[in-house]
């Protein structure tokens, strides 16, 4: 049993990372070296599962009102061809979860590796400045605008996600640039299609890992949830207003230096 202090620490690491476009694979593989936890912790690996439902809780509430919208509980119900509704999620989720779905064990044999993830911390911060840089005219300047065409081009670059240390956020937000979406569009549409993502990919993990914690974990559990929610709130918020007005470059720097850090503490 790990001191609650631990929860705290991977809880926080947790909830600033899982949105943002930095990869928090990469964050929690150099945590737990930097703490010591062995990789093949069955207790810490059910604890990230758990903390990720805090980072879900928190988008979950962030975009609560529109939600409801997709599902006509809304003062506003969207019409086919007109707002975003649940074809646009269902064009944007289904491609990287098909693929996921069928190359499942050969991505987790063959890319979660230190020197697969360090890989994808660069290459995902050239693609974030290649969103920045190659953005055509922006045609959709609010999620409503997005066209069913873009979501499915959103959904093709969340397939790159699914290599390690890539980033879903930063995948997704940089596909959405590429594909005519505002920095601000590109983000909310990016937290709103990983709900589902997330559930799906954070249930199937919790089925699995049932049998790994046991009644006297729940404190430990509960403290990294509800540090995971609270930061992962305030991360979310802060970086939709950022976005609004500041590159996404700055983002591909950080990457940078923590691919760096990654091959000083682990590869080096």
């Amino acid at each position: 049993m790990y001191d609650w202090w631990v929860a705290v620490i991977i809880g926080i690491v947790e909830g600033l990372t899982e949105f943002l476009p930095i990869s928090s694979t990469g964050h929690m593989i150099l945590t737990g070296t930097l703490l010591g936890i062995p990789e093949t912790d069955e207790l810490i690996k059910s604890f990230e599962i758990v903390i990720q439902l805090g980072a879900i809780l928190a988008v979950v509430i962030v975009y609560w009102q529109r939600i409801l919208r997709l599902f006509g509980l809304g003062r506003e119900r969207p019409t086919a061809g007109k707002g975003m509704n649940l074809l646009h999620i269902l064009l944007a989720i289904v491609p990287a979860m098909t693929v996921a779905y069928l190359l499942s064990d050969f991505i987790k044999e063959h890319l979660f590796s230190p020197q697969t993830v360090l890989i994808g911390l660069v290459l995902g911060g050239i693609l974030l400045i290649i969103g920045e840089k190659q953005q055509p005219a922006i045609t959709a300047s609010d999620v409503d605008e997005l066209t069913y065409k873009q979501a499915f081009m959103i959904g093709l670059w969340q397939i790159v996600a699914l290599w390690p240390g890539f980033s879903r956020s930063g995948s997704t937000i940089a596909g959405a640039m590429l594909a005519g979406a505002s920095r601000g569009a590109a983000a909310d549409f990016t937290f709103i299609i990983a709900i589902p993502v997330m559930v799906v990919a954070t249930g199937y993990e919790m089925l699995k890992s049932a049998g790994s914690f046991s009644s006297a974990d729940i404190g430990f559990f509960a403290v990294g949830f509800v540090v995971s929610f609270v930061v992962a709130l305030l991360a979310v918020v802060t970086f939709i207003k950022f976005v609004q007005k500041f590159s996404l470059t700055y983002f591909a720097y950080y990457r940078f230096i923590l691919a760096g850090l990654f091959w000083f503490f682990i590869l080096r």
